[in-house]
């Protein structure tokens, strides 16, 4: 069986995609009037300076149903059988929206709710071809893949709370008081949607080791295959204690850097990172 392992852009894959082979719908970003693709034709940066100049967060759309079926209808005339993998639906409709669109493609196309975001997104697609490579059937990459789905470690601490201030996220008060005191929640996704774990105080680098050793305690015994550290332009002092504070803590087999699309960063802002990985 040719199997094609298809996700959303929200999985913040990176170099992954092309070296594993999976296909990628684009989620849409609008800034204004105009309608861009989630890492095709927009970056961060264009979010951060239009953030800067308007105040206003762009806002996001997901593929239509229609959209959807385009995009597998590619695959599968091709003669393959495509297991397609969605942003937690939680977060957005775009599964509700494949899943509609599978129909038309009875035994054909597969989804699978992530339950996760970004490369916790990403761990259960990466797993997904694993086992695709190991010569796994459909169903069976179908079923193991909604298995570890909820095990996925997704958490990240963002910098400062203006994003999610501007996305109703947080309160006016708690988001100057975060960033007067420099309170950096971790912020973590149970059963496919966000909230906010604990409170971190002090510098970025200081609340990044902290959030580390906090994994680190949480999570004893993890999937080693790999590990994610992924983030939206974070500073490279920031990024290293992050690499320093996962090889001194973790053994995994590798630990692999992203950075985030335009859809994640469109609501976390700059200088938020994460370390995501599956857990026992």
């Amino acid at each position: 069986m040719d199997i094609q392992i298809t996700a959303d852009s929200t999985c913040d894959l990176g170099e992954s995609v092309q070296k594993r082979g999976i296909g990628i719908v684009p989620l849409c970003v609008i800034l204004g009037e105009t309608t861009y693709h989630d890492g095709v034709d927009i970056t961060p940066q264009d979010i951060f300076a239009y953030v800067e100049k308007t105040g206003q967060l762009p806002k996001t759309s997901t593929p239509t149903i229609a959209d959807y079926e385009d995009f597998f209808r590619t695959y599968v005339e091709a003669g393959k059988t495509v297991i397609h993998y969605n942003i937690s639906v939680k977060a957005s409709s775009a599964h509700r929206y494949a899943v509609e669109a599978a129909k038309a493609f009875p035994g054909k196309v597969y989804v699978v709710d992530s339950m996760n975001l970004s490369t916790g997104q990403g761990l259960v697609i990466m797993k997904a071809c694993d086992l695709r490579d190991a010569g796994k059937s459909a169903e069976e990459i179908v079923e193991e893949t909604k298995r570890i789905a909820p095990m996925v470690n997704t958490s990240f601490v963002p910098d400062r709370l203006d994003y999610l201030y501007k996305g109703g996220r947080c309160s006016r008060m708690t988001m100057y008081g975060a960033n007067l005191l420099k309170i950096h929640p971790m912020i973590e996704m149970k059963d496919g949607q966000l909230i906010a774990e604990k409170k971190l105080r002090g510098s970025m680098e200081k609340c990044i080791a902290s959030y580390i050793d906090d994994l680190h305690e949480m999570y004893p015994k993890y999937d080693k295959t790999r590990c994610f550290i992924t983030h939206s332009y974070a500073d490279e002092s920031v990024v290293e204690v992050a690499r320093k504070k996962v090889k001194e803590l973790f053994t995994f087999d590798e630990v692999l850097e992203t950075v985030a699309g335009s859809v994640i960063t469109g609501h976390c802002g700059r200088n938020t990172l994460g370390v995501l990985f599956i857990t026992e």
